[in-house]
């Protein structure tokens, strides 16, 4: 090659959003994974800033999976030019078909609201992007199975290996050259023995590694299994609602597993639990189409089709009038709406309504950034700004710690040690500062690695 290879961090560089990384070698690039930033004003800020680098230009797109931060930039990529492929997995690729969509709406929705009532500081307010920028995007995806070498753009290949996080996720592996540079990006790994997915794929040899960091400064709870089921039985005792705010991607569809676990051991009542996201009911039919995710329990009930991913009394509320008639219902009831952070979405409806009932309880089942409702819930706010309205808040509000999806640093350390030497370089990337710090400390002490943390807007020599 007649030049090193270079690696640019134009996002989840200090930060756990936002997600691209642009590789360039011999006058060709490649972005892996194409993010929007969320959480705090200035991130979002940057969504609607001309990207640093020139979209038509891209040589090609890899996606490590499907979740917003790491795709929902697309249709402002292909909007701006973009006019190549976009490689995922098969699973990445359905999930897409509905979370692109979801996200324009949702944006098209926020919108029109703040038109109508007029609490913008735009006028009029406009969406980050469209439906049809959207399905613009979708049109240009290219799946790929896992474990499967498949051309990229000239010079560069790649594999795909199952990450574990959610459906679809994977890491990527990029070789880069005729005696390849191999780049691995871990993008989000998911967790060893949990339900439903299989566990992630080791990774033998990288030069250069890109490593997620999210909860690289600390450990999960073992098991939240028995915390799920006080929180669940106190609630009905007070005779009030459970709201989960949950991703409607993996989130959702191990809550309902762990709900229906605990309602058949008999370790909760047998209450009404409402799945009111569309996107969420899409999301876990497809999770039951795609066998080559599943792990053993969750093939082993699909063999004998038994339905692994709803409880006793299920209700799918897919309209926004079955949505807004739930707020007539009183009493014992779980509902589970996106989305996961109340950023957006049709839990700010039910918090609003129920929020300064003191019989309400919130469960907040993941990790809330900075900027985000849920933070601001989880940090003890007195009042929650929805809709322009400041709403007090009396219900309780619980974190259901260790059902993260992400690994924590001792199974991140523990991917890690399956590389048969250590990498030239590993670029820490994907988390907050004291997260992505203590994990590279970690990298350097526990495993003698050469490991950093990602500077964002940095540009580096593989």
């Amino acid at each position: 090659m007649s030049a090193r290879p270079t690696l640019s961090f134009l996002g989840a560089a200090g930060t756990v959003t936002g997600s691209k990384f642009l590789v360039r070698a011999e006058g060709r690039q490649v972005l892996l994974d194409c993010g929007l930033f969320q959480g705090l004003k200035p991130l979002r800020l940057r969504n609607w800033s001309p990207p640093p680098f020139e979209p038509a230009r891209i040589d090609a797109v890899v996606l490590s999976h499907a979740h917003i931060d790491h795709s929902g930039y697309l249709p402002l990529l292909v909007r701006r030019g973009y006019r190549g492929p976009i490689y995922c997995t098969e699973g990445t690729a359905d999930l897409l078909q509905v979370m692109l969509l979801d996200a324009a709406h949702l944006q098209e929705e926020d919108a029109a609201r703040a038109n109508r009532y007029g609490y913008s500081k735009h006028a009029p307010a406009l969406p980050l992007y469209t439906a049809a920028d959207a399905e613009a995007a979708l049109g240009q995806l290219v799946p790929r199975s896992y474990q499967r070498e498949f051309d990229v753009a000239p010079g560069f290949r790649a594999v795909l290996r199952r990450a574990g996080h959610i459906l679809g996720s994977a890491t990527v592996e990029l070789r880069i050259g005729e005696e390849p540079v191999r780049l691995v990006y871990s993008g989000d790994l998911g967790r060893p023995g949990r339900p439903i997915l299989r566990d992630p794929d080791p990774v033998e040899a990288a030069d250069v590694l890109l490593l997620e960091s999210t909860y690289g400064d600390r450990t999960h709870p073992a098991d939240p299994t028995e915390t799920l089921a006080r929180i669940v039985r106190e609630t009905a005792e007070r005779g009030g609602a459970l709201l989960c705010p949950a991703f409607a991607v993996g989130r959702t569809q191990e809550l309902i597993w762990r709900l229906r676990q605990l309602e058949d051991a008999g370790r909760i009542p047998e209450l009404r639990v409402f799945v009111d996201s569309p996107m969420a009911i899409d999301v876990t039919e497809i999770y039951c189409r795609h066998p080559e995710d599943h792990d053993l329990d969750m093939t082993l009930l699909m063999d004998r089709k038994l339905c692994p991913l709803c409880c006793k009394q299920y209700t799918l509320v897919r309209t926004a009038r079955e949505s807004k008639d739930l707020n007539r219902l009183a009493g014992r009831l779980i509902v589970l709406a996106g989305s996961g952070m109340a950023t957006g979405g049709r839990i700010l409806h039910h918090l609003k309504h129920r929020l300064p009932d003191r019989r309400t309880t919130v469960l907040l089942p993941g990790f809330q950034a900075d900027g985000t409702r849920g933070r601001a819930l989880q940090d003890g706010a007195r009042t929650i700004c929805i809709h322009g309205e400041d709403v007090p808040v009396r219900a309780r509000v619980e974190v259901l710690h260790g059902l993260s999806a992400h690994a924590d640093r001792g199974e991140i350390l523990a991917w890690a040690r399956g590389f048969e030497q250590p990498p030239r370089q590993t670029h820490v990337v994907h988390g907050e500062p004291a997260a992505a710090g203590s994990l590279a400390a970690a990298l350097r002490q526990e495993l003698g690695w050469i490991a950093r943390v990602a500077v964002d807007s940095e540009t580096v020599e593989m």
